[in-house]
């Protein structure tokens, strides 16, 4: 069984468009929206990049019952992991019961904005399990001293705490970010639908809801959707260790222009109109071991897809699916 969550794709919507977007995908059904945390978008024609946490506080005061989350934020470079502390709380009080925090290691697309040096992955994931432990630290709502090897917290205290916290969802893409997952976090989320991330998150002592994320593009036709994704996600195919190192749209959009058209692949990301193409596809991180999937529909039609979702998909799917935020499951210390 696995729920199906929407996502909001800041970079590619303007904060407005988003809070509707959310308000029309909780009326439709979906269990869960996750909202993208950048500072830019990938590519020029996305066009947009709204402050991620001002739109959540929106949407949170937009909607009743949907459950919200970011998809994902970085705590390390761009954001020191106290005041993504304090924002996630904030989230926790505005939508209580229904909010969890998704991290994840960056890209430098959004982390080198403030000048700080692009570290090597390795240090990466170090600076965010650190920072994971910075913000758990500052969710006791004692006051808070840590020095650790990255980050520094002097005498901090967050006074507004909800009633429960929000989980913590790691990131995870490989074994150490997987492990990562299962040491510091409450669940894992990742882009593929990958077994063995989910076995090494489990084989580290993980716990809790498994997330993954699929692209595609509800059109009328398959060449219709091909030339859409070309358009506003022709980054797509490009390697994620590429993906992570680009500093600018211009960048991004400089490789793209070695993809082709047919690079494209309905094989992993469902074109055009067959609601089959699409369940096939969370049938596969349903088998992978996910039991939450996140559907990103590519490009400005989201009035189309949210119908689709709602006449063609959320009839074939279970209704029983598992909520991914219990609510009180994380009492605050």
């Amino acid at each position: 069984m696995v729920s199906i969550g929407y996502a909001l794709m800041s970079e590619e919507h303007p904060a407005p468009d988003l809070v509707r977007n959310a308000v029309r995908a909780e009326q439709a059904g979906f269990s869960f929206a996750t909202l993208s945390d950048h500072f830019h978008p990938w590519l020029d024609s996305q066009g947009q990049s709204p402050f991620a946490w001002a739109t959540l506080g929106a949407i949170a005061q937009a909607t009743e019952s949907i459950v919200l989350g970011t998809a994902v934020t970085c705590p390390t470079i761009r954001t020191h992991p106290a005041i993504i502390a304090q924002a996630a709380a904030t989230m926790g009080t505005l939508a209580p019961g229904r909010f969890f925090l998704g991290v994840g290691s960056g890209e430098n697309l959004n982390e080198h904005v403030t000048g700080e040096h692009w570290p090597a992955p390795p240090i990466r994931l170090r600076m965010m399990e650190e920072a994971i432990e910075v913000i758990r630290e500052l969710w006791t709502g004692d006051e808070v001293n840590f020095e650790g090897e990255f980050y520094t917290v002097d005498r901090a205290r967050i006074y507004s705490l909800p009633e429960s916290l929000p989980p913590i969802i790691v990131a995870a893409s490989g074994a150490a970010s997987s492990e990562i997952a299962g040491r510091s976090g409450d669940g894992v989320m990742s882009t593929s639908p990958d077994e063995e991330v989910v076995s090494q998150w489990r084989e580290a002592g993980g716990e809790g809801p498994a997330v993954g994320l699929m692209h595609l593009v509800y059109a009328s036709d398959e060449e219709s959707a091909r030339k859409t994704l070309a358009e506003h996600w022709s980054h797509g195919p490009l390697p994620g260790a590429l993906n992570a190192e680009l500093r600018s749209p211009s960048e991004f959009m400089a490789a793209s222009k070695f993809i082709r058209l047919e690079d494209y692949s309905s094989d992993s990301t469902p074109l055009g109109p067959d609601p089959e193409a699409v369940i096939e596809k969370i049938r596969a991180f349903e088998q992978a071991g996910y039991d939450h999937v996140v559907l990103h529909q590519v490009g400005p039609d989201q009035d189309a897809f949210i119908g689709f979702f709602e006449q063609e998909l959320k009839p074939r799917l279970d209704p029983a699916a598992p909520r991914i935020v219990q609510q009180g499951a994380m009492a605050t210390a």
